[in-house]
């Protein structure tokens, strides 16, 4: 049993519950800047993504409604992200629904992105020439692109998130 001084919480609740800052400067009380467990990031004015991107791994979905995704999805994702030895500080998420018109080329120069999952996202919605199916590793500009199901879709299949492992499994030797 875990006494009170060691409760794990997602990263998801520990965000929802520190929206803004702790301590308070006459600094920060002119811009006050919103505290996560992975901080959302807007180093170009108008991205914004969700995690450090710290091994270049562009996830991109389409939530409307959310500003990157809702809780249930995103635990799902941070769980498949652990199997292949990865967290949500290794992602940058973009949530499609906040940039309608970005581009694949826009969202791989700024990220520096290799590969790139697109779930439930159309490789048309970014702009890219071509269509692929479903779990079907696709290269090309120099990324690899994987279109999949939503997550939500793939949270609740049992078929579907085997093909998803499968190749998970072939792109990060796991």
């Amino acid at each position: 049993m875990k006494d009170l001084n060691n409760i794990e919480l997602p990263s998801s609740v520990v965000a929802a519950l520190y929206r803004s800052v702790l301590i308070e400067s006459t600094e920060l009380q002119a811009k006050p800047q919103p505290v996560s467990a992975v901080p959302a990031k807007e180093s170009i004015p108008g991205w914004k993504s969700l995690g450090d991107n710290r091994k270049n791994i562009l996830i991109i979905v389409n939530s409307p409604g959310d500003l990157h995704l809702p809780d249930p999805e995103l635990n799902f994702l941070a769980t498949m992200l652990g199997a292949c030895k990865l967290n949500l500080r290794d992602v940058a998420i973009v949530n499609l629904n906040n940039h309608p018109n970005a581009t694949y080329r826009e969202l791989t120069g700024h990220f520096k992105s290799n590969p790139v999952f697109l779930f439930g996202v159309e490789p048309s919605a970014l702009g890219l020439p071509m269509s692929f199916p479903h779990f079907q590793l696709q290269n090309f500009t120099n990324c690899s692109f994987l279109f999949t199901p939503s997550l939500k879709d793939l949270e609740n299949d049992k078929v579907l998130k085997s093909k998803l492992w499968v190749c998970l499994k072939k792109l990060f030797s796991v």
